[in-house]
């Protein structure tokens, strides 16, 4: 029992740090103030996930594919990331961020919260 509480302890002290080490690094928009003409929207889900309905102006790269496409994201403009929910999305920016981009941006509650304009492809 001792090492059951041990252990969850370790594990949410690691979920704290990642927080707060992700929120230090991170912007987290709301969709109003994730509509911006300036910044490269990257839709990183798989293909048919994207396929099925896209934020309009997004393109897509999925997370499975980030490091090999690095090439397609300028790092000199806003980057702002979404996927279904936000976990792909930042991991997505914890890549980039890795690799030098500093304006990252993720949408608050991902593709499932838009309510914005849809493309379907």
């Amino acid at each position: 029992m001792k090492y059951i509480v041990i252990a969850l302890v370790v594990l949410l002290a690691f979920a704290i740090f990642r927080h707060y080490r992700q929120s230090s690094h991170l912007k987290v928009l709301n969709q109003d103030d994730f509509i911006n003409r300036k910044a490269q929207i990257i839709d990183v889900r798989e293909p048919q996930e994207f396929e099925n309905g896209h934020i309009l102006g997004a393109r897509n790269i999925p997370m499975t594919q980030m490091k090999q496409r690095l090439v397609e994201i300028r790092p000199d403009k806003p980057v702002y990331l979404y996927c279904q929910g936000s976990s792909r999305s930042s991991r997505a920016a914890n890549v980039l961020r890795k690799k030098g981009y500093t304006d990252i941006s993720l949408l608050k509650g991902g593709f499932k919260k838009w309510t914005g304009k849809i493309k379907y492809k």
